[in-house]
């Protein structure tokens, strides 16, 4: 009797609506499960059409293209004589569902509704898709024409059920109901289901990757059985990066798992288990037993398909291995240059721009353009050729075979240091020496002229010409004269990407970079339309101490020297006059609070929940080492009055790489207004009211301290007292 069964999962980087390139990846996935000798294949979530179609699943044509896509697989001759496990979405009785596909030669087995959507974060997909709500319960589905002609089948089974192999039982979850706190694992564990397969697509967030394998183990180490964890992995046309992280558990300990980050479309990983081992961990936890002997039945569907083999042996069973987590450094280095990676091959452009001020966040954004510049050669030399097919296309060189990350980075970085009269020396110094060390292709220009013409305009029409406020000027003059030189730089910007590929006798042209770091997001710290508005922006959704580290990290890792510069230098945006040749202008004395508070304030507005009361409270207590309870409402009433008088720039914020939980993107992660009253009123009166309550009861008890002290023994007076 055979007991052991080799399982695979396929990780894929798959492209919402790109059903020729998902088509092409599922069976690649499909092939390289075969070759490991896999009799069940199982993909990540809505893998046929993408995960992010969004609103394209209220268009008929999506569900169309996913079957006709199916009916591809399903006629595919590699797909004989494996069982195969696809997500796509499914219509049934006019609702919309998120399913999975179950089939094997040319039959479908089953159509699984996804049970438990997920509607936080950057999900939303109760917006397109029903939860199915008939646990335990199964319909007739009546297929499609086209499908029905291939299969034979008029319907099928679509609803909460199992499949009953000849040798094991398997049932299925998808992607949310992993994290629900009543899994369905549960309950098909309790009736015998020995396989769980959960089709995901989850995203990266930093110090995050732990949790989707932490329950996995959970979930076969309270249960038994063997876990089939299959995540996308890649940006398939949204602001987040889906992080591979697919994974096989059995009883508790994980046997395989594949990378988080890389430029592999398809990477499958397989495992060898032993039913029997299921079986016997099961039955020595009594309590599970007792509860099993009781519990409902689920609907089982039968087939006539062994999972393990006629002789198996000398099959070897996968051992536990300890998964490697990436340090926060290395997800900021990977992820967003694998992100960067899929947006400009699938843009048809020629590579990037950056305005390279010199500064710790523009250095940041050229150095995860350098890694994956890094990955991109890296991967040539262990012979990726799709990555090298499309690099060639990127360079428009049918022959090129890049030798090394900074003579790649030549062709497809440009940086330019745009200078102005208020430009440092020691910046532009930075910015040149960076460009050198790693390879970008590095401009200098001056945007005085173009900043004194625009004044000269404004100075025609009004009679009048501002002045910054070390010359005279007002807070508003000051603020205009600032802002001119960050939009110019905007707009040259684009001028620059969009013709420097000409220059160099190229065709296409350049995708612009943003370098605005989610605290500065946050605050509101920039100009609307200025540099920061650019095509894409990797660093948007890492905090300026993440980043800080990262350069750290990264002069190490990439021998970048002067790294080491940049991280000492203030922070500064360089729009005011310099004092007698030196920076007169910081970030933080700009705006009014550190990095280091913003971190604190992003954390509890968005996380924890709070708005300018309950910050307070919170505040109060953690700051109260370093603060008075005035000092603590004078910042929080700071940070909200910042907030509320710039939430309108995050309508216009770049699109960015998603990766801090605090993220103030006003797309789809941070759903709030964008006009406030900029007073609070209601807010800080009540702030107000319990900062005087906290003054009296500190100020009663000093009383009632100094008033017993008076009536006490001083200590050298006491007996047995020594001093």
């Amino acid at each position: 009797m055979g007991r052991k069964v080799t399982i695979a999962t396929a990780t894929l980087n798959q492209w919402a609506l790109d059903f020729d390139g998902n088509r092409e990846r599922i069976l690649e996935s499909i092939l390289e499960a075969k070759e490991m000798g896999a009799t069940l294949r199982t993909g990540p979530e809505l893998e046929i059409c993408g995960y992010s179609c969004e609103d394209h699943f209220y268009e008929s044509d999506t569900f169309l293209h996913s079957w006709e896509v199916l009916l591809d697989l399903l006629t595919a001759p590699l797909c004989k004589d494996i069982l195969i496990d696809v997500g796509m979405p499914v219509m049934h009785k006019n609702v919309a569902y998120n399913c999975r596909v179950i089939f094997l030669n040319q039959k479908i087995v089953l159509i699984r509704p996804k049970m438990y959507l997920c509607n936080d974060g950057n999900y939303r997909e109760t917006r397109w898709f029903s939860g199915w709500k008939k646990i335990r319960q199964t319909e007739e589905y009546y297929l499609p024409r086209m499908i029905s002609s291939v299969t034979g089948q008029s319907v099928v089974p679509f609803g909460d059920a199992v499949i009953a192999t000849k040798d094991t039982c398997l049932g299925f979850e998808i992607c949310e109901e992993l994290w629900v706190p009543q899994s369905p694992h549960i309950s098909m564990c309790l009736d015998g289901i020995e396989i769980f397969c959960n089709g995901s697509a989850s995203y990266t967030e930093l110090r995050k990757a732990y949790i989707a394998f932490d329950l996995v183990k959970s979930a076969t180490l309270k249960c038994g059985g063997c876990y089939v964890f299959s995540n996308m992995r890649g940006g398939d046309g949204q602001r987040v990066y889906f992080n591979g992280g697919s994974c096989i558990s059995v009883n508790g300990d994980i046997v395989n798992y594949c990378q988080q980050f890389s430029l592999q479309d398809v990477e499958v990983i397989s495992a060898t288990i032993d039913l029997e081992d299921i079986r016997a961990y099961r039955n020595s936890i009594r309590s599970l037993t007792n509860l099993a002997a009781s519990a409902p039945s689920y609907p089982r569907i039968s087939i006539d398909y062994c999972l393990c083999p006629d002789h198996d042996t000398m099959l070897q069973v996968s051992i536990p291995v300890t998964v490697q987590y990436l340090t926060p450094e290395e997800e900021i280095e990977k992820g967003p240059a694998c992100w960067l990676w899929d947006y400009l091959r699938r843009s048809g452009q020629g590579g990037y721009f950056l305005p390279l001020s010199g500064g710790v966040d523009s250095t940041c954004t050229a150095l995860i353009v350098y890694s994956m510049c890094t990955m991109i050669v890296a991967a040539i030399q262990k012979g990726d050729t799709k990555v090298l097919s499309d690099i060639r296309r990127i360079v428009a060189d049918g022959e090129y075979v890049p030798a090394h990350a900074t003579e790649l980075c030549k062709r497809v970085f440009v940086t330019c240091y745009m200078a102005s009269e208020n430009s440092s020396k020691e910046t532009k110094n930075n910015a040149a020496l960076l460009g050198s060390q790693i390879g970008s292709y590095h401009m200098v220009i001056s945007i005085d002229r173009a900043v004194s013409a625009v004044l000269e305009i404004f100075s025609t029409v009004t009679g009048l010409f501002p002045k910054f406020a070390v010359k005279g000027g007002c807070p508003r003059q000051n603020i205009a004269l600032q802002n001119i030189q960050a939009r110019l730089r905007m707009v040259l910007s684009y001028l620059f990407a969009q013709l420097m590929l000409w220059v160099r006798g190229r065709p296409g042209g350049l995708l612009v970079l943003g370098c605005a770091n989610v605290d500065e997001a946050l605050r509101g710290y920039m100009t609307k339309y200025d540099c920061s508005s650019a095509d894409i922006n990797p660093i948007g959704g890492v905090s300026k101490n993440d980043l800080r580290s990262f350069l750290r990290y990264g002069k190490e890792k990439f021998n970048v020297p002067i790294i080491n510069d940049i991280l000492h230098a203030q922070p500064t945006a360089e729009l005011e006059p310099l004092v007698q040749g030196q920076i007169n202008q910081t970030d933080e004395e700009d705006m009014g609070m550190t990095y280091d508070e913003l971190s604190v304030f992003g954390k509890l507005r968005k996380q924890h929940k709070c708005g300018p009361y309950s910050m307070y409270c919170k505040l109060v207590q953690i700051w109260s080492s370093q603060c008075s309870p005035k000092d603590v409402a004078e910042k929080v009433k700071h940070f909200f009055r910042c907030y509320a008088i710039n939430r309108h720039k995050m309508t216009v914020l770049t699109p960015s790489y998603h990766t801090e939980s605090y993220s103030p993107d006003d797309n789809r992660f941070d759903h709030r207004p964008f006009l406030y009253r900029v007073n609070w009123a209601w807010q800080f009166r009540a702030i107000d009211k319990q900062l005087e309550y906290q003054t009296n009861v500190e100020k009663n008890n000093s009383n009632s301290f100094n008033s017993k002290r008076k009536h006490e023994t001083p200590p050298r007076q006491r007996v047995g007292i020594h001093v």
